[in-house]
């Protein structure tokens, strides 16, 4: 899932009735990669805030308006979650809105993920 600003048909003030909440569990072994994957979407699929969850309990996270470490939101609408799940190493979910919000809110007071070479 690459990292990146607003892509360029990004819709700000989405309606909520159009938002998308997806987790996406990553199996691997590396630190410096995250576990866990929130991203809220907006209805052309655009990520409109993220929240990367690293194995030592880390917090990188991404909005239009703010970030932290070395998450950054989407260069290109999120595929489907079908598409995401053809990778063995992704476990790619539907998740409520309610969800999304508890892991968004804990963003700021969960260690911060470092950007690489710190």
């Amino acid at each position: 899932m690459p990292s990146s600003s607003y892509g360029p048909n990004h819709q700000e003030g989405s309606t909520a009735e159009a938002m998308k909440y997806i987790k996406v569990e990553w199996k691997h072994k590396d630190s410096d990669y995250p576990v866990a994957i929130y991203s809220e979407l907006d209805e052309g699929s655009w990520e409109v805030r993220k929240v990367e969850v690293f194995p030592d309990g880390r917090y990188g996270y991404a909005s239009g308006t703010e970030s932290a470490g070395s998450t950054a939101l989407g260069e290109t609408p999120i595929p489907p979650l079908s598409e995401i799940a053809s990778d063995p190493q992704f476990r790619p979910i539907e998740i409520a809105k309610q969800e999304f919000e508890e892991v968004w809110s804990k963003r700021r007071t969960a260690p911060k993920e470092r950007p690489p070479g710190q």
